[in-house]
């Protein structure tokens, strides 16, 4: 097991080999790419949530001077259906009508026709000259109305999948999924009590600070060269070929420096635009959205209806549970009801529960993934109903979830069962945490919730340099966004016995190294550290077969150690060690350049558990909350870097808290957003939060080397629930409903007679 071995460097916080030039502002994002006769791509956007369009009338546009091109629905290729993939999934043919509408549109700002002009200025007043004609229709915006048989339809031609049988009429329930075990009744039946509920989440931002951009340069053969800044640059590459219906070969992909994702970098907007407009006007197209447009028209992630039932025994014991969830998909189908559905009851012990879950079409953005995408929907709706039983049976928060954690060998919801894991070990950890134990400041509450995310593994390459000096060159095809440069640096380092110093990690294009998932799902220190570590594995035998074929021995007689190949016991003793450098420089010698390389679909990603509580306040005659202290607990596997560790457990703290008390999209009844800014989108500052602690726990994944877990998706999970129970318990009143914004929590005060 990992935390058994001593190791030099995993484990150690050392600078990241981007750090200096992030903070001297040489590092080159989405928007810092320039080219020569480059032009400037805008997008014109719908005023309007529903509308079909009936016609589009370019030419005042096309006949400015300085505009080289002007594009519409009607120069897109009929989309072939069929699935996307990746984190954000969906249908192709959605992609490319939310990328740019043909017959309606389904939301305000999306997008309906794009210009590329000499500058901004001039591709601003072509897109005023652009005359569009709709029929406006009535927008269906909430979760509930959306669902009835009568709604307005976004799309006449969506049937619920997952149905017994195909229904005969069309509906904006796009698909259902139902998860469940053991008889629900008989399970309630045992139950002394029950508790149950309904629970409101809003559509949120991911609230990343870059927004996005990208350059894309076609030449006269059709091959286009893009800069885009992007969690996923193989799967953007691919999004973009379907889209167009190119080549996928005649695309090549470059990602950028990128200033934050969360998921909302999955997904393709700008680009297949851009290389349109570059093809048309034969000149290098760039188009960067404004903070307005990345909240009109990008994905923001699903708000969601969950109701709760949950029946335990006096002692605690959960008995049974179900689960009702519905998700916004925003204007196509694709919500993540699925891993919704998963985690909900995922960190317990469960003999009879049920779930069901649905995927619904409102006149909204269509939605992104967030941060363990459904999940902090649903798992805020069981975790609140958890804090109700611990008060109704007057058992401690921790002591209650403890006694129905799920350990190694429990079933999950979703079907197997878990290996080792750390929920246990975090619940222990925070029963004890000093921050638990002393007293709760007055007029505060202190609340409590567990996270859960199932990771993933995925398909990830990775190739090991030896220069000639020894030092080491890796390239992978993962985008960085949390350090992971760093973190394979480290496990390079670890594997091959050598200094992190004497390695470099470089992130190559689609042409340059072998393909590799989107940057998501918490996979890229599992699945990509995986593959980095099976690269060196490669070299080292490399290098032994080298130290063998130079002492005249077999290569089993050869050992590697420190970063060295040494004589295996009882060979010969007047052989020297010969390190790395010293095999590199004779590689030319032995057989040439030293090249180590991996590729594979990672199995067996951990899952990952998180306890959060904190302490918050409210002032009872404005209802604002203020958060005094947060504790996060989660189970890394075996945290590698463990500086980059605790930033993601923070990091996803803030933005759980954020999404809990502040944020939300706010619609007027025509569907037009009315927060589309940082000003009026509140999402927390500093001076919002107090120092939010963290614990690691290390329960190694024995799938992993290393013993890895992802950590970049479980932390936003709890925060939600931990600051509504917190409330809840401060004040004596349970709000249901996100945010806990002040008028929200003075309205319940007041209703309450408090």
């Amino acid at each position: 097991m990992s935390e058994a071995i001593d190791y030099k460097v995993i484990g150690t916080s050392p600078i990241r080999p981007d750090g200096v030039d992030k903070v001297t502002g040489r590092a080159q994002y989405g928007a810092d790419l320039n080219l020569p006769n480059q032009i400037y791509g805008k997008v014109l956007r719908s005023p309007h949530a529903h509308a079909r369009i009936l016609g589009i009338d370019t030419s005042r546009a096309r006949a400015m001077p300085g505009v080289f091109a002007v594009i519409t629905g009607a120069d897109f290729p009929e989309s072939e259906r069929g699935a996307i993939g990746g984190e954000g999934g969906g249908d192709v043919s959605d992609l490319a009508k939310n990328i740019m509408a043909r017959d309606k549109v389904l939301y305000h700002g999306h997008a309906v026709a794009a210009v590329a002009a000499s500058s901004q200025s001039v591709a601003e007043a072509a897109l005023a000259a652009i005359e569009v004609r709709y029929e406006v229709l009535p927008p269906v915006l909430d979760l509930l109305s959306a669902m009835q048989p009568d709604a307005p339809l976004l799309d006449p031609n969506c049937f619920t999948k997952n149905l017994p049988e195909k229904p005969e009429r069309p509906s904006n329930i796009a698909a259902v999924m139902k998860l469940g075990r053991g008889n629900v009744d008989e399970g309630f039946a045992q139950a002394d009590v029950i508790v149950e509920g309904e629970y409101r989440i809003p559509m949120a931002h991911q609230g990343y600070i870059e927004p996005h951009a990208c350059v894309a340069s076609a030449n006269e053969q059709g091959q286009t060269t893009v800069w885009c800044c992007t969690q996923g640059h193989f799967e953007f590459r691919a999004m973009t070929a379907k889209v167009l219906r190119m080549n996928i070969a005649d695309l090549k992909f470059i990602a950028s420096e990128i200033g934050g994702g969360f998921g909302g970098k999955t997904v393709v907007y700008l680009e297949p635009l851009a290389v349109l407009l570059s093809r048309k006007a034969r000149r290098p197209v760039k188009m960067m959205m404004t903070r307005e447009e990345v909240f009109r028209a990008t994905g923001p992630t699903s708000g969601a209806i969950c109701r709760i039932r949950l029946g335990a025994r006096r002692d605690g014991t959960f008995t049974a549970a179900s689960a009702w969830l519905a998700y916004e998909a925003g204007a196509y189908a694709g919500a993540p009801m699925g891993p919704g559905a998963m985690t909900v009851f995922a960190p317990y012990v469960l003999e009879h529960f049920q779930v069901e879950a649905f995927d619904v079409l409102v006149n909204k953005p269509k939605v992104a993934a967030y941060r363990a995408p459904g999940a902090p929907q649903s798992m805020y709706a069981m975790e609140c109903a958890i804090d109700e039983l611990s008060i109704r049976l007057g058992i401690d928060p921790i002591d209650l979830r403890l006694k129905n954690a799920a350990e190694a060998g429990t079933q999950a919801p979703y079907g197997p069962k878990f290996p080792p894991i750390g929920l246990k070990a975090c619940l222990e950890a925070a029963r004890v945490h000093p921050n638990y134990t002393r007293p709760v400041p007055a007029g505060a509450g202190r609340g409590v919730a567990v996270g859960f995310w199932f990771n993933v593994g995925m398909q990830s390459s990775a190739e090991v340099h030896i220069n000639e000096n020894g030092t080491v060159t890796l390239v992978e095809g993962s985008p960085d966004i949390g350090g992971s440069r760093a973190s394979m640096c480290m496990m390079a380092a670890e594997t091959l016995g050598v200094p992190y110093e004497q390695i470099r990690a470089l992130i190559g294009d689609t042409e340059s190294t072998g393909f590799s998932n989107v940057t998501g799902g918490s996979r890229t220190t599992f699945a990509t550290g995986m593959a980095v570590v099976r690269a060196c594995e490669d070299i080292i035998a490399q290098c032994k077969a080298r130290a063998a074929a130079t002492w005249g021995v077999d290569a089993d007689q050869v050992l590697w150690e420190d970063g060295r190949a040494i004589p295996a016991p009882g060979v010969n003793a007047e052989l020297k060690p010969l390190s790395l450098a010293e095999i590199a420089g004779n590689a030319a010698r032995t057989g040439g350049p030293l090249l180590g390389r991996a590729s594979l679909n990672a199995q067996g990603a951990g899952a990952g558990f998180s306890v959060n509580f904190a302490d918050l306040a409210v002032d009872r005659e404005t209802g604002k909350v203020d958060v005094l202290a947060f504790t996060a607990i989660q189970d890394a596997g075996k945290a590698i870097h463990r500086a980059y560790v605790e930033g993601q457990i923070q990091g996803g703290a803030a933005q759980g808290l954020g999404w809990a008390l502040n944020e939300e999209y706010i619609y007027d009844e025509q569907g037009v957003m009315q927060n589309a800014g940082f000003l009026d989108y509140r999402i927390p500052v500093a001076s919002d939060l107090p120092m939010i602690d963290t614990q690691i726990i290390e329960v190694p994944n024995p799938s992993h080397p290393f013993g890895v877990r992802g950590v970049g998706e479980t932390p936003i999970v709890a925060p939600l629930a931990a600051a509504a129970n917190a409330v809840a318990r401060a004040t004596g009143v349970r709000i249901h409903d996100l945010p806990l914004a002040p008028p929200r929590v003075l309205a319940a005060l007041e209703a309450a007679g408090g």
